[in-house]
């Protein structure tokens, strides 16, 4: 049936091709089809942002945990206040001991003497025997005055002491009276012991300037070199056998 006059012919479409994408090597390559279950875009970024937010809120609990961990308690406050008391005490205690160290080593440093240098030799001779009357020339003893007039010292070889430890009046411990308080030094203790050794129960004559000063009875032997003069009535007494052993 010939066409109808007016109505143009409705051209044909075009042939439909297949969605490609070019290449390096110039040919074509069907683009990679969208995975099944793919999740758009805007979904994607929601979850991340909400997974960003569980981590923070997770990490904030954990940092107030441990701000909770470290906070004292009241057992630790107390511990921490008892530590804090013993150590005052302690530093105390230590204070406390080192004054008295210190006031004792003051006390001991004022009770300690100086040595005395004598102005003459003290000679201390063991008494062999006694005769009445002035002792004959050449005669090795020394004259005595005693009551009954004057008395022969007859002695044996002695020691000589230059210097003493220490030389003092002293009270008698329960009794009236005074004590001269002679101290030798190390250098005269054995020499004086060996000497009271011999001597116990008889006189040891001290001898200053050749006369005689004292005749005390040993009555033990001295092995500290401690001598203890006994027989001062008075302490005015008792100074002046100080001066006299001094050799003033």
């Amino acid at each position: 049936m010939p066409p109808t006059q007016g109505v143009p012919p409705r051209p044909a479409p075009p042939p439909v091709r297949p969605l490609t994408s070019r290449v390096s090597d110039g040919r074509t390559a069907p683009l990679p089809a969208a995975a099944p279950g793919a999740v758009p875009d805007s979904d994607q970024r929601r979850r991340e942002r909400a997974a960003a937010r569980r981590r923070e809120a997770a990490e904030a609990k954990r940092s107030r945990a441990a701000q909770r961990a470290r906070r004292p308690t009241a057992a630790d406050r107390a511990a921490a206040q008892h530590r804090s008391a013993l150590l005052v005490m302690v530093l105390t205690l230590g204070l406390l001991i080192a004054a008295v160290v210190v006031t004792g080593g003051m006390v001991a440093a004022s009770l300690r003497t100086r040595p005395v240098t004598l102005a003459s030799p003290l000679h201390i001779y063991p008494v062999k025997m006694t005769t009445p009357g002035q002792c004959p020339a050449g005669t090795p003893g020394i004259t005595g005055q005693v009551g009954a007039g004057p008395t022969c010292y007859w002695l044996n070889r002695g020691i000589a002491i230059h210097k003493v430890a220490d030389l003092r009046v002293q009270r008698v411990k329960g009794a009236p009276g005074y004590d001269v308080a002679v101290t030798l030094r190390p250098v005269d203790r054995r020499a004086f012991a060996t000497l009271t050794r011999m001597t116990v129960g008889h006189d040891l004559a001290f001898v200053v300037r050749d006369r005689l000063v004292t005749l005390p009875r040993v009555d033990t032997a001295v092995l500290d070199g401690k001598v203890a003069v006994t027989g001062s009535p008075d302490r005015a007494a008792a100074e002046r056998l100080v001066r006299e052993l001094k050799g003033r």
